[in-house]
């Protein structure tokens, strides 16, 4: 009997474990079961609660353990996880997520605070991916694999190498580029040059790859190649704009050791309850009050700017100049090097020339790049129909994708209500923008120094140019008052203004070699 209570006591902790994991892909009603589950046993003793700790020395059972709380490093978990039950229309897209991937990652549950773009990201997600086009499914993954390789993305490296094997992908690929396919291999180039100085990219690019001889690309097949490379290259910076963590069944997101948290028993750990949490809280510290100072100033600065538009129109050449003036000082602009250096050796392998990295659009020394006039070649008007002519239905998406995500508004400003945020959005994309050398004639870009202070710049140049670079410090020092979602809604735009930006660079030079 007691053997038989014992073996019993370790299915209920197995199961309990996989319950946990279930709980972090379904957000409906497991953690209440839980919780209930957990009532039910409160009145167990003390070595009882131990032996689920013991499993794995009585029983040879390896237990995995999450070495990180929740999906997020910089937002708290609890906040994440209520989404799915207090919103309907997220729990349905989450289960729509996870009937299709097979998953419910850490990036989808993150989106899931604006279920609107949420919807967009995951149509096009699935048509790149999962829906028949000019790409086989291996090549899809595996050109995933270099770009976000690319920007040493360990996190989007592993899923795309768990999908990658799930379709039916050569693993002798994966030892890195040099045993890929020769025309996988010949990506390289385009791949660092959009990564992270599309203005280089030129029509000879273009030409090298249609034309190589046993290696060729087709039109179709290339330009599904670019919108995969920008879409994981600025997936990259959203993942390490808001501190990703990674998957439980990744490499780096459990551990088999055992915890040593002084009083907390190891089932804690495993089925969620409150005593981590509250020893994790206790140990964060309270951060001072702030002042309320700093929402109301950017208010006034927009009401402001806005009278001032009323008033009087800059003049054309006035426009050029405050765009050069703060091209310039995007130079100046710089994420801080004093941080830890990421360990890339696991996916270096996938990429070549490590060494290439981002340097500002009008650097010294460099070849003479003219500025990107957003007129002379527009996402509206000239780069939708051509993606949408060689890749059938792939412009549509993209171009509700950026649509979406634009005018996207909730009419708020941290506890403010009825704000009009139009300014503030346009002033986000445009100073990406400008930091590729891309300008719009009908902007004032005297307004980014007026909306964007210099802890905001610092955060948006670091994820959207060297995102392996961004902390959890220059996340927190930034907006300070607004929510989280908010903070969110603003990589949103970091991720889809910096895929725009590298698109029209590339279909630019596509086009050129056309004609």
């Amino acid at each position: 009997v007691a053997c038989l209570t014992g073996l019993f006591k370790h299915a209920q902790c197995a199961a309990v474990t996989v319950l946990q994991r279930l709980e972090r892909s379904d957000h409906t009603n497991i953690k209440m079961r839980l919780a209930d589950a957990r009532t039910k046993n409160s009145g167990r003793s003390a070595r009882e609660r131990l032996l689920c700790s013991n499993c794995e020395k009585e029983m040879g059972v390896r237990i995995p353990r999450p070495l990180r709380q929740g999906p997020s490093e910089f937002i708290p978990e609890k906040e994440i996880l209520q989404l799915g039950r207090e919103d309907a229309e997220i729990r349905i897209l989450f289960i729509e997520a996870f009937a299709t991937l097979g998953r419910l990652d850490n990036i989808t549950l993150l989106m899931g605070f604006h279920p609107r773009y949420l919807d967009s990201f995951l149509k096009t997600q699935h048509y790149l991916m999962q829906v028949d086009g000019p790409l086989p499914y291996d090549y899809r993954h595996y050109i995933a694999i270099m770009a976000a390789a690319r920007h040493q993305c360990s996190y989007l490296v592993n899923l795309h190498v768990n999908d990658f094997l799930q379709v039916g992908g050569d693993p002798k690929w994966l030892a890195g580029l040099d045993s890929a396919p020769r025309k996988l291999q010949t990506l390289s180039e385009v791949n660092k040059i959009l990564a992270h100085r599309p203005w280089l990219i030129t029509k000879d690019h273009i030409e090298k790859l249609l034309k190589a001889e046993a290696h060729g690309w087709s039109l179709a097949e290339l330009v599904h190649v670019v919108v995969l490379l920008t879409h994981y290259h600025s997936l990259a910076s959203f993942t390490y704009g808001c501190g990703i963590n990674p998957e439980i069944h990744c490499d780096g997101g459990h551990t088999f050791r055992l915890p040593s948290v002084g009083s907390c028993y190891v089932c804690d750990f495993t089925n969620g309850n409150n005593v981590v949490d509250d020893l994790l809280n206790g140990q964060e510290g309270s951060e001072g009050t702030e002042t309320v100072c700093e929402v109301e100033a950017l208010m006034k600065k927009m009401k402001q700017l806005q009278e001032c538009r009323d008033e009087e129109e800059a003049s054309q050449e006035e426009m050029a100049t405050r765009f050069e003036r703060e091209k310039a000082e995007s130079l100046y602009v710089a994420p801080t090097e004093d941080e830890e250096t990421v360990d890339t050796r696991e996916v270096s392998r996938h990429f070549e020339d490590p060494s290439y990295g981002y340097k500002e659009f009008p650097r010294q020394g460099e070849q003479n790049v003219p500025t990107f006039r957003a007129q002379d070649y527009t996402w509206e008007d000239h780069g939708y129909s051509l993606v949408n002519r060689l890749y059938p239905d792939v412009g549509q998406l993209l171009d509700e994708k950026f649509q979406i995500v634009y005018n996207l508004t909730y009419n708020t400003m941290a506890m403010h209500k009825d704000v009009d945020t139009s300014m503030l959005r346009r002033a986000i994309w445009n100073y990406i923008h400008c930091m590729f050398g891309i300008r719009y004639d009908d902007y004032d870009y005297g307004e980014i120094n007026q909306l964007l202070d210099r802890n905001f710049k610092a955060y948006i140049k670091t994820v959207v140019c060297s995102p392996v670079k961004t902390t959890k410090r220059m996340y927190d020092s930034f907006w300070r008052q607004f929510k989280h979602s908010e903070k969110i809604h603003v990589n949103l735009l970091l991720m889809e203004a910096r895929m725009q930006a590298e698109l029209l660079y590339a279909l630019t030079a596509i086009t050129r070699y056309l004609t």
